[in-house]
């Protein structure tokens, strides 16, 4: 994976939660992986194509996607991850994506974005990669996302 192909969904994670009523991320861990991610509790996957291949992973527990789907609606108190709750992710997870897709662009790369696919359910596996991917965990104001990039350039 091409490490110039990572800043742009770290760069989104901690230029759009700031301007959607989240704390500044702080990037806590980077450490590559070769096995099966394993869901926390809220998994959204997003697959990109053209010029770049591959997925991101927002993994969280419960509690942070409830925190997360509550600051989205406004502070709304979010007790289970419903529909709405599901949409309220999803749509985080669709603006992080648009912004990634942008920072990419400016490095001249074309780019499409698949729609979000949110899983809940603790301990389900997710294969990304057939090979190594990279997880950035970011803390969200005492609240854990790991981000799993999958990418590289479609040669």
């Amino acid at each position: 994976m091409d490490a110039k192909l990572v800043n742009p969904f770290i760069d989104a994670f901690i230029s759009v939660m700031p301007q959607i009523g989240f704390p500044i991320p702080k990037r806590t861990k980077v450490y590559l992986q070769s096995k099966n991610i394993i869901n926390f509790g809220v998994v959204v996957m997003i697959g990109f194509t053209k010029q770049i291949r591959g997925n991101v992973v927002y993994n969280m527990t419960e509690d942070t996607a409830k925190f997360i789907a509550s600051t989205m609606m406004m502070g709304m108190p979010v007790s289970e991850i419903d529909a709405m709750a599901q949409s309220a992710i999803a749509e985080m997870s669709n603006m992080l994506a648009a912004n990634t897709a942008t920072n990419l662009t400016a490095l001249d790369l074309e780019v499409d974005i698949s729609t979000p696919s949110l899983t809940v359910g603790k301990d389900s596996q997710i294969k990304i990669s057939s090979s190594q991917y990279l997880t950035i965990e970011m803390d969200l104001g005492g609240h854990k996302v790991d981000i799993a990039i999958a990418v590289d350039r479609d040669t």
